[in-house]
């Protein structure tokens, strides 16, 4: 089979994401349609392959899995892309194509970065300070030693990313269904990955498949 769309998406998605989840403190995504789902859609969907174009591999493993895990959960049979693959392998359309016919799959789930944006500011660590005293000969005066401790200013990164999520009918090999997922959040340089930004991701995809009847609980 011949899916166009994945070839079209596998071409362009790949140069953007390597600053995707970097580590955030973040509330859920702001979900907006941007394809309702198709009156002429074979769905519910039974069988989907999930795939995440990121330049980052570990960025795309972490997303697939948990949006397929929850899949799962609904009875829906889902695997991430990544369980079949690793860095090595070529990521064409080529790729995904054999994978559907592998598992079966009536449907492509595909996420792609498509807007990122960054602002950076310092925060000033609070200050610590040791204090040493003593008289001197001179009667109510003191020698005073001050030592202060200042660590390096945070780094905070201020992110605002949208995601774009659509579903592809094996079948009709056309996009069905298509959301943008937006999240603004602050990464703290410092404090390192914050691995809730793939959890809510995944739950804001997930939890708008099944409102919109692309996949349904069994």
């Amino acid at each position: 089979m011949n899916l166009n769309v994945v070839e079209r998406r596998a071409r362009s998605a790949l140069v953007a994401g390597s600053i995707l989840f970097l580590g955030a403190c973040a509330a859920g995504p702001q979900v907006t349609v941007s394809q309702p789902l198709s009156d002429s859609a074979d769905a519910p969907y039974e069988k989907i392959l999930v795939i995440a174009l990121f330049s980052s591999f570990d960025s795309r493993r972490y997303l697939e899995t948990e949006v397929s895990d929850r899949l799962n959960a609904l009875g829906v049979s889902a695997v991430p892309s990544t369980s079949m693959m690793d860095t090595r392998t070529p990521v064409i359309a080529q790729t995904f194509i054999d994978m559907v016919d592998e598992i079966g799959a009536d449907a492509v789930l595909l996420t792609q970065l498509t807007s990122h944006g960054a602002e950076a500011s310092a925060e000033s660590a609070r200050p610590e300070a040791t204090m040493n005293y003593w008289p001197t000969y001179y009667y109510n005066v003191f020698e005073v030693q001050l030592t202060e401790y200042v660590e390096p200013p945070r780094i905070n990164i201020e992110h605002s990313l949208v995601l774009a999520t659509e579903a592809i009918s094996v079948e009709s090999r056309d996009p069905v269904w298509a959301i943008d997922s937006t999240s603004k959040f602050v990464h703290v340089e410092e404090d390192g990955l914050d691995y809730s930004i793939y959890t809510k991701e995944a739950d804001a995809i997930v939890n708008r498949m099944t409102r919109d009847g692309l996949v349904k609980k069994q």
